[in-house]
């Protein structure tokens, strides 16, 4: 008799596996895992997860994926999975098997063979790190290897690294064992790059690597020293909370540096094993003034001072530093911060970016090269370990502005009649307070009160404003008497601001709700459950625009989606090639051949800059002067002639505002409804071949819930399907008529007119009155609430509804075999032509 997948994995594979030594020899293993579980869908649901039937484990390195078919099946129905696991895994030997046959897949070489055995632990161990060319690999390389693969990741209670962390953690380390000084990371927001941080130093730690022991491990002593920098203070306080297991066995190893401290001990903290700053903390010195927390502090535009505090530390201080959002500075060969880094230049130095590259970030990839790993946000979607998205572009009457005498009331400033205002003008030259009041009305009028919300405004003074405004309309709608409903985050709420950041950051408080805020929270917000990310500003800078996109990308219990609502044509960013996928390649120059160029300092075309005609300097070290504030607003630029409005009132209700819902698609884009209207009628005929059969299977709860099931898989889950609703036109409409709409333009029905067809088959065809009342209530049911209350799995709620229980229901109805038979037998003819 032919065995089934389990049996053939227990009778068949495992034996195998067993004889090769897996799960014999010390320190291997055989695991099932999960690699992904699948892009969140509607109601919680997840699409295509991704299940390896066989991981093989050695020295604490994955080393080979296995795909397993039941022994009647050809061994090739799994090579395409094997290969998609091991592609993930990052394993270079795939297996694909059905127990008789094993097919063995290289995925360095190419070679593809049918094989007698499974390679043993160290066999597969030799061959996954075997130099090209059989070339020798240096002695401290192998032993750093296998030295962080014997550490165990810290758990910290439950947690395991999700597939790509232990690829980048795993690929960092990799190139830490082959001595390499600069290595980068390239990962999307909200994908664990602090935590992966936290792993690699954990194992430094653990094996005590050091720089005085990078090329000898015998020389491993000591403790390496770790700094994390960061550009924000709650990165840094962030950081400094995750890494909080190093203080368990080792008090006092975790250190903050901020100038307070330096200031209050007299010197630089050097006690410690992995200390933790912001940059411009380092450029400060004993004579520079600045507020801690303050906008001076946090955007760097104090001057460096001539003793600064990171030249306190010997060059060689740090064994590691890990620079968090390295692309926000700290690679800028104009930064300031770069002095840091250039004095530093002995240790080994990480860099966590979210960004791949582009113009304007190709310093950072100059600097470090092209990262040892990357995971993009459409991979982390579409592996449902991130949140997807919902688009609202939303167009106004008022997205432009001319002005014309008569328009309303000039309270500030002197207007130019005729001149044309558009968006990025708008709060920075012209304020027109009605104009920000009705689109804070338009968006609160379409989310929930209670969904944490994330509102980028133009300025502060604009973030001020709109806070206003959305307090004034919560109390109008009697959503909250709290004064802190909504409150403004911004440089220049200091402390307070960032205490209200962590308040709103705990999911289990509910106040504040909403927060407004003009660049600060574009980073640095670990806020899992935000629903809802508004966007009254312009944004053109993509780097900028992926990070605000990442505010809502945090899974969270119960949220399958969160939504972008777009009044500056954001969305437009998503059209651009370079909004996802993988960092542009570096071109190699074409006189050195390398990447970056390493010709000599010529500035002659190949691709390096030229050393600056004053200082004579590469980059130019010429002292650079800050714009003076202005004298009478002290603000830097100047807003002295920020003009302000108030509209007539005949202006003021001219304001319209419409919007039309994006979809995301599997490309890891948003679409428009168009789009995704085309792609489902190609689509749809993969599910059914004609009306009458999407009638039958319709028409029987259990084939209509697999239908269900299988749309959601293909991108089409309940929240869309219900979504499509409104853009035909049938909101009281049956998922049914979407579907026979779309596919064969089919006349839709209400749900209301659906049942009144219906019933005089169904009263011929149940003839009891009794029956008559179940189905009615059913029908009633169904009309208010849609097509979910004839699923089987709602039948013994409903009755219990009606009759309080099945025994009470039986005695009025007949047997439950009877009830069920009623229950779905009325639903064909609701469905007849």
């Amino acid at each position: 008799m032919a065995m089934n997948e389990a049996d053939t994995r227990a009778n068949l594979i495992d034996p195998k596996l067993v004889a090769a030594g897996w799960g014999v020899v010390d320190n291997s293993f055989i695991r099932r895992e999960l690699i992904c579980p699948g892009q969140i869908m509607a109601g919680g649901k997840r699409s295509n997860p991704v299940p390896c039937d066989y991981v093989l484990v050695y020295k604490g390195r994955k080393l080979a994926a296995i795909e397993a078919k039941k022994e009647s099946l050809p061994y090739s129905e799994g090579v395409r999975q094997a290969k998609d696991y091991a592609q993930r895994l990052q394993c270079r030997i795939a297996y694909a098997t059905n127990g008789q046959a094993i097919y063995q897949i290289d995925r360095l070489t190419g070679e593809e063979k049918l094989v007698d055995e499974y390679l043993s632990p160290q066999t597969l161990w030799d061959l996954t790190f075997k130099q090209p060319d059989d070339k020798p690999e240096a002695a401290f390389t192998t032993a750093w290897r296998e030295a962080f693969s014997a550490i165990p990741f810290e758990t910290k209670g439950d947690w395991t690294p999700r597939y790509y962390q232990e690829n980048a953690i795993n690929n960092a380390l990799e190139a830490i064992a082959q001595g390499k000084q600069r290595i980068l990371l390239t990962l999307a927001t909200g994908t664990g790059k602090t935590c992966i941080g936290f792993q690699m130093a954990w194992k430094l730690f653990q094996t005590r690597w050091s720089l005085t022991a990078q090329k000898d491990i015998n020389l491993a002593k000591k403790r390496p020293r770790i700094l994390f920098l960061a550009d924000r203070n709650i990165l840094a306080n962030q950081a400094f909370n995750d890494f909080g297991a190093f203080e368990n066995n080792n008090p006092g190893a975790l250190v903050r540096i901020s100038p307070a401290e330096i200031r209050k001990s007299g010197s630089v903290p050097k006690n410690g094993s992995v200390f933790f700053t912001i940059f411009q903390t380092l450029v400060c010195g004993p004579n520079t003034q600045l507020v801690e927390g303050s906008e001076d502090e946090e955007n760097g535009k104090t001057i460096p001072d001539a003793n600064p505090y990171h030249q306190q530390y010997p060059a060689n201080f740090f064994d590691l530093i890990i620079i968090d959002e390295c692309h926000r500075g700290g690679a800028n060969d104009e930064s300031a911060w770069r002095d840091i880094l250039d004095y530093f230049a002995p240790a080994v130095q990480l860099g966590l970016t979210a960004t791949p590259k582009r113009t304007d970030n190709a310093d950072t990839y100059s600097y470090f090269g092209e990262p040892v790993y990357s995971y993009t946000l459409k991979e982390g979607i579409n592996d449902g370990f991130l949140t997807p998205f919902k688009v609202l572009p939303i167009v106004g009457t008022m997205d432009e502005y001319t002005y014309l005498p008569g328009d309303g009331l000039v309270v500030k400033g002197e207007l130019e009649p005729g001149r044309l205002y558009k968006e990025s003008d708008f709060n920075r030259i012209i304020t027109i307070p009605k104009r920000e009041e009705r689109r804070v009305h338009y968006w609160m009028d379409r989310f929930n009160p209670h969904e944490k919300t994330l509102v980028f405004c133009a300025t502060q003074a604009h973030a001020g404003i709109v806070r206003d405004f959305i307090n004034q309309y919560a109390v109008k709608k009697g959503w909250t008497t709290n004064s802190d409903y909504c409150v403004r985050v911004t440089a220049n709420d200091g402390l307070a601001g960032e205490n209200d950041l962590k308040t709103f950051c705990d999911n289990e408080k509910t106040i504040p709700t909403i927060l407004t805020t003009s660049r600060k929270l574009s980073t640095g917000v670990d806020a899992r459950n935000v629903r809802n990310i508004v966007l009254m500003r312009p944004c053109n800078n993509m780097i900028e625009f992926k990070q605000i996109i990442g505010r809502g990308t945090r899974t969270y219990d119960g949220k399958d989606y969160f939504t972008l609502y777009d009044f500056v044509k954001a969305h437009h960013n998503f059209a651009d090639e370079a909004w996802d996928g993988e960092p542009i390649p570096n071109e190699a120059c074409p006189e050195c051949g390398k990447t970056p160029c390493e010709c000599e300092d010529t500035g002659e075309g190949t691709g390096e800059p030229e050393a600056c005609k004053v200082c004579e300097q590469k980059p130019c070290n010429c002292e650079k002067t800050e714009p003076e504030a202005c004298q009478l607003c002290a603000s830097r630029p100047c807003v002295c002639e920020k003009l302000e409005i108030e509209l007539s009132d005949g202006r003021a209700r001219q304001i319209k505002h419409i919007s039309s819902a994006m979809y995301w698609s599997a490309e890891g884009k948003p679409i428009t409804a168009k789009e995704f209207l085309e792609r489902m009628f190609a689509d749809l005929p993969k599910f059914f071949k004609d009306e009458d059969q999407l009638r039958a299977i319709w028409s029987d709860p259990t084939t209509r819930e697999k239908l269900l099931e299988d749309l959601a898989e293909a991108g089409y889950d309940d929240e869309k399907l219900d979504s499509m609703k409104e853009l035909i036109d049938a909101q009281d409409s049956d998922v049914y008529d979407v579907l026979a709409y779309v596919a064969y333009t089919a006349e839709t029905s209400t749900r209301s007119e659906r049942v009144q067809r219906a019933k005089p088959l169904i009263k011929s065809a149940f003839t009891h009155y009794k029956q008559h009342e179940f189905i009615d209530f059913i029908l009633d049911k169904y009309v208010a609430e849609g097509v979910k209350e004839l699923a089987a799995n709602k039948m013994r709620s409903l009755i219990e509804l009606k009759y309080n229980t099945i025994s009470d229901a039986a005695v009025e109805l007949g047997s439950t075999a009877t009830i069920r038979e009623t229950f779905i037998g009325f639903q064909q003819y609701l469905y007849s032509e």
